[in-house]
């Protein structure tokens, strides 16, 4: 009859997940996950001076779950069962193979109070502090875009649909609690490419010699990628050269920014009756070798399984892009940390 595995067992297994590479070693390993306790202890402190009940899980241990799920896009149903089921999880977490796990309801209601009180964007600053602290400022000029984050798509009448956009709830809703806290009145269309997409936006703003996320900011999709501009300006960054497409051009921001000592290498935008002329064309490829490094990072969020944000709500949507967007830097600043080989 085979019994428990031992410590030893577990170790063994632990040094053969390390020599397969597991990537979340590092992940455990080279962040400095108490630096953010401070700013998790202050959202997350209860009421009931913890008398009576199972003690809490520990807060910091709650933010790694909260990592994970960003970085592998899971349900909090498939959270709990991954990190029951993943070796690499339990070690990642610190967890022991007999102790507790959290489970689904508890992974919700922590993320639900660090939406509500809008920790992640705090949890994002302090991880930039870190950056610069270990001599990762922001560099090399600043590149701005945006995102798509498609939810998924509400099945509304057309009528009801006429009401959300005017900030309205729809009456029949108002009867259906049940039915209402289903309904995602913040998500908006937008069209991209001659296709529709139905969700938020994630601007974002990188800088260009560490391709690192500087700033951030999550609105309704059918926002214009432009009027985010201000939202992800980073005044930090130690060069003056400015990159974006051609839908942040203006006049007036080109006005502005010349006036504040800024250099724009935003493209040119052409117009049906007014096509670029080839000279600005050729400046636009120029200028492009070096904005798609900021489609670089959309791309590899694409990869954490997808963008798909689960949420309902733009409140706990800028919370999950935020946490995916931190996720990214945590991995960013692990490659930039790590020696190259010999």
């Amino acid at each position: 009859m085979t019994g428990q595995p031992g410590f030893f067992d577990v170790q063994d297994r632990y040094q053969a997940l390390s020599r397969a590479g597991d990537p979340l070693e590092s992940l455990r390993t080279m962040i400095p996950w108490e630096n953010f306790r401070k700013h998790l202890k202050k959202t997350m402190q209860r009421k009931d001076n913890g008398l009576g009940g199972r003690p809490p899980f520990d807060d910091v241990l709650m933010f790694k779950v909260l990592v994970l799920q960003a970085l592998y896009n899971l349900s909090d149903d498939q959270t709990e069962y991954q990190i029951r089921d993943r070796l690499s999880f339990m070690r990642f977490l610190g967890l022991d193979m007999d102790g507790r796990v959290p489970d689904a309801k508890t992974v919700w209601l922590f993320r639900e109070r660090l939406a509500q009180a809008g920790a992640v964007e705090k949890l994002f600053a302090r991880f930039d502090r870190h950056l610069e602290e270990h001599g990762l400022m922001a560099s090399g000029g600043q590149i701005i875009d945006a995102s798509i984050i498609p939810v998924p798509k509400q099945r509304n009448k057309r009528k009801e649909n006429e009401e959300i956009k005017a900030g309205e709830t729809p009456k029949a809703w108002k009867k259906k609690p049940a039915k209402l806290r289903q309904k995602d009145v913040d998500a908006r269309w937008t069209v991209k490419n001659e296709q529709s997409f139905y969700g938020y936006k994630n601007h974002i703003n990188t800088d260009k010699t560490h391709k690192l996320i500087r700033r951030y900011h999550v609105t309704e999709a059918s926002l214009h990628d432009s009027n985010a501009f201000d939202d992800v300006f980073d005044e930090n960054n130690t060069s003056k050269d400015i990159y974006a497409d051609s839908a942040y051009r203006a006049q007036q921001r080109e006005e502005e920014l010349k006036a504040r000592g800024y250099r724009s290498h935003i493209h040119h935008k052409g117009a049906r009756s007014h096509p670029l002329s080839e000279a600005k064309q050729a400046v636009n490829t120029r200028r492009s070798r070096t904005r798609a490094r900021v489609e670089h990072i959309f791309g590899r969020q694409a990869q954490m399984g997808g963008k798909l944000v689960r949420s309902i709500g733009i409140v706990r949507a800028r919370a999950s892009m935020g946490m995916k967007n931190l996720v990214y830097n945590l991995q960013r600043f692990i490659f930039l940390a790590t020696p190259a080989p010999a």
